[in-house]
């Protein structure tokens, strides 16, 4: 890890729990799949705090947002088993190729990636919802003009990758999925944002922490204006503002 590393921003800590914002482009722990990272939230957290970190769910490298980790085993164990018996509830935010349904939900099965062919699917369930559109009269790929939209996203499964896949089923992928999306699209919107990512964000989680019993909802949230420039997730703020969105649903920041 390098030493010029900044700081995470914790977002809630207590004796049992720490949930601190990723940033995109960290990964959560080292990995020999991305050998050449240096960024990764375990260990800048363990420094940062002096002590063990154990994580007890996941956020894709792309994903920026808030991200959970126990601080000791009895934690781990309880805070794993909210996950597993879906007893939290997750949103996100994303921006789609295209001008998804206003609402819908998306009941479609998934196998592991990486399981051989034969291996049955699981199931998955995510709902959407249509924040905002956006429409430039500027051609790509083999579109006239681009189309894209804000999507809430509310996993109903935890299905790894489940979000990216189910709206690269629905034909609405997100922008910068290298995996599942449009390289023509991304690399469109990488060059007018001045930024190349993936634009999914986990915008909030909320939970009964197992342990003590209070209930939480812990929020990265996105600024509605320009005035705190010392604000996480500038580069939301900057993409909100860049251009003149057609706003259906304001993104709540107490979420």
């Amino acid at each position: 890890m390098s030493n010029d590393t900044a700081p995470l921003t914790i977002l809630w800590q207590d004796e049992d729990m720490v949930a601190v914002h990723k940033p995109a482009g960290w990964l959560v722990h080292r990995t020999g799949l991305d050998a050449h990272e240096t960024r990764f939230v375990m260990q800048t957290l363990r420094d940062q705090l002096g002590r063990h970190v154990f994580p007890v769910h996941r956020l894709d490298k792309g994903t920026s947002g808030v991200l959970l980790m126990a601080l000791h085993a009895d934690a781990a164990r309880a805070l794993c088993a909210v996950f597993e018996q879906h007893q939290i509830h997750k949103r996100y935010i994303a921006m789609v190729r295209g001008w998804p349904l206003a609402a819908q939900t998306v009941d479609h099965a998934l196998r592991p990636e990486d399981a051989p062919p034969e291996a049955p699917a699981q199931p998955a369930c995510t709902t959407f919802r249509r924040l905002a559109t956006l429409q430039l009269e500027v051609p790509v790929d083999r579109y006239p003009s681009t189309r894209v939209a804000l999507v809430e996203a509310q996993p109903l499964t935890g299905r790894r990758h489940q979000i990216r896949r189910h709206l690269k089923h629905i034909a609405h992928p997100i922008i910068g999925d290298a995996t599942h999306g449009k390289g023509a699209h991304n690399r469109w919107w990488a060059q007018e944002l001045g930024q190349q990512r993936l634009w999914l964000h986990a915008l909030s989680l909320q939970l009964v922490q197992p342990l003590s019993g209070q209930r939480l909802s812990l929020v990265s949230p996105i600024p509605s204006g320009a005035d705190d420039a010392l604000a996480l997730n500038q580069d939301w703020a900057h993409l909100l503002r860049h251009h003149s969105w057609q706003v259906e649903y304001p993104i709540d920041p107490g979420a």
